[in-house]
């Protein structure tokens, strides 16, 4: 049983490998197709449609590339932001957390005097 599910792993990959050097010859066929060629029939069409689609293909992983460099660009932004952000409050609460022992040091001096 075992060497059945390897052997229809195998069938599969060779399928997929098959499939994918066919698709990529019909690219590189369309891609070296003149402009207008489309009426050298039905292998020409999808030659070209191919080509067409692989260009389409490639801009969309370039669009998809460039919005998580923006992404991650916006991510960075926002967490610089957000620390200066807590930054501040931090200095604010130091602020305060002096003045406050000031206060309690003054009482302090008082109730000794």
């Amino acid at each position: 049983m075992k060497q059945d599910f390897i052997k229809l792993l195998a069938a599969w990959a060779l399928f997929h490998e098959s499939a994918d050097e066919g698709w990529k010859s019909a690219v590189a066929r369309g891609q070296a197709q003149q402009p207008g060629s489309m009426g050298d029939g039905p292998e020409a069409f999808v030659e070209g449609l191919a080509a067409l689609v692989d260009e389409e293909k490639e801009r969309l992983k370039a669009g998809l590339a460039a919005e998580g460099d923006a992404a991650e660009a916006a991510t960075t932004a926002d967490t610089s932001e957000r620390l200066d952000a807590l930054a501040f409050e931090i200095r604010e609460l130091r602020g305060c957390v002096e003045s406050l022992q000031a206060t309690v040091d003054g009482l302090a001096q008082r109730g000794r005097d």
